[in-house]
């Protein structure tokens, strides 16, 4: 009889153990399915500073991919040029080169029928590498008069961190959307000229100081 006991609490804790393995197996592939990510991307172009850049002295083209990473959270790149000039209290500078961006957006409100439909917000590292010249710098001159001093093309780097805040809406029945944002930037780093801070970086602005605040209107196509 006893031995018989000891065989019943034996196959027991066996049978548990087996019922836990296949639980925590099961519990595995279905996390496995949660982080499965299927490809999906948008691709968009800032319509409204590419119409702007034929009235103004800035020129600005630039667009971004975007694809859901998982659940709410999608990754993005963005990337462009830019040619701008700064003519401002007896400063005369330009500045043209490419600039990219990369980071993410959390849908913070979306459309129950469709999750790219809604309001994000989120932010981006981001970095220029152009090349800038100086015309005039004012300088003190002989007896307090004014002068300037002219400095030759040179290349240079900045890098900045930006936010993103904005919304998503798409176009009737289409895979077309409107991505409208604010990009509110912080220049965290930047090479300079003879001491002297860039006036002009692409993909940040045009700016003296360290902040700056940009603005998008894009068309964007679902794939």
């Amino acid at each position: 009889m006893k031995t018989r006991l000891i065989f019943i609490f034996f196959f027991s804790v066996l049978s548990m153990l087996s019922f836990a393995q296949e639980k925590k197996t099961a519990e595995k592939e279905v996390k496995k399915e949660k982080w499965k990510y299927e490809p999906n991307f948008m691709v968009g172009v800032d319509v409204l500073n590419a119409g702007a850049s034929f009235f103004g002295d800035r020129k600005l083209y630039q667009g971004f991919i975007s694809s859901r990473i998982k659940g709410d959270i999608h990754g993005i790149i963005e990337a462009g040029v830019e040619k701008n000039i700064y003519q401002k209290n007896s400063y005369d500078a330009k500045a043209s080169g490419p600039f990219l961006k990369l980071g993410a957006i959390y849908m913070l409100a979306k459309d129950r029928e469709n999750d790219f439909n809604g309001f994000y917000a989120g932010g981006k590292v981001a970095g220029s590498f152009y090349t800038q010249e100086y015309m005039a710098i004012p300088v003190r001159g002989f007896g307090g008069s004014n002068a300037s001093v002219a400095y030759p093309s040179s290349s240079q780097s900045s890098f900045w961190l930006e936010g993103a805040i904005g919304g998503r809406v798409q176009l009737f029945e289409s895979n077309f959307y409107i991505d409208v944002n604010l990009q509110p930037k912080y220049l965290i780093y930047t090479t300079k000229q003879e001491n002297i801070q860039p006036m002009i970086v692409p993909g940040f602005g045009r700016s003296s100081s360290k902040f700056a605040m940009g603005f998008a209107w894009n068309i964007a196509y679902k794939f």
